[in-house]
């Protein structure tokens, strides 16, 4: 499936980003999913956290994009609305990168930001 499972998906997710998450994935447990949380912290006040796990909660979204899964918890997607999972492979490192239209400043590392 190409297409978010949840009509409504909080973000979308690039074929990189799709084809790192298989890979990372490809050694764990079966049902081992990425799952993007935003909490508060971080240089600019929220943080991404990314992590690999098999627990999905109820209130989970849940993206799937070529045979890559993403969760993203309720109260979290509503600070991700609208934004995009992508992974570069550059001179400064590989990286998970989201692109959040609802950020009003970023910090330089990209890992956390402000509304």
């Amino acid at each position: 499936m190409n297409e978010a499972t949840t009509p409504d998906a909080p973000i979308s997710v690039t074929a990189a980003a799709a084809a790192r998450i298989r890979f990372v994935t490809s050694d764990e447990p079966e049902g081992t999913v990425l799952r993007i949380s935003v909490s508060g912290g971080g240089c600019s006040g929220f943080s991404y956290g990314f992590e690999l796990t098999t627990t999905r909660g109820d209130d989970d979204c849940v993206i799937e994009k070529d045979g890559a899964i993403v969760v993203v918890d309720g109260i979290s997607a509503e600070y991700l609305r609208g934004s995009e999972l992508d992974f570069v492979d550059d001179l400064m490192g590989q990286a998970f990168k989201m692109k959040n239209p609802n950020a009003t400043a970023t910090c330089g590392c990209g890992t956390s930001f402000a509304m």
